[in-house]
């Protein structure tokens, strides 16, 4: 008798499936907000070497692992607290936050 694997690859509590799932609903992204949530979804699936926020590269087998995603997120945060940039700039750290806050758990709505 063969034991099936039922184990699925996370991204912090997010199935793989789900972020692909929300990357391609993004992948069009044309505002600074769409921007940010795709950057963020790359960068969680290992598709992007760089993080959004801080260009930090993942440690993870196949991208950023859980404490890396929260502190992307958290560095998403005090971007967009000190609220300095380029125009637009606040807007992509507040989606790159809502993503990450999203795949580390902190809310179900999907952004």
């Amino acid at each position: 008798m063969a034991i099936e694997d039922t184990t699925a690859a996370m991204v912090g509590v997010r199935s793989v499936d789900e972020v692909f799932a929300a990357l391609d609903a993004v992948s069009a992204a044309r505002t600074p907000f769409e921007r940010g949530l795709l950057g963020a979804y790359r960068w969680a699936v290992g598709a992007q070497v760089g993080a959004p926020v801080t260009a930090n590269a993942a440690v993870g087998a196949y991208g950023p692992c859980r404490a890396q995603l929260l502190a992307e997120c958290q560095a998403a945060q005090v971007h967009i607290r000190q609220g300095t940039g380029p125009a637009g700039e606040t807007e992509r750290a507040l989606g790159v936050y809502m993503a990450l806050a999203w795949l580390c758990g902190h809310h179900d709505d999907l952004p």
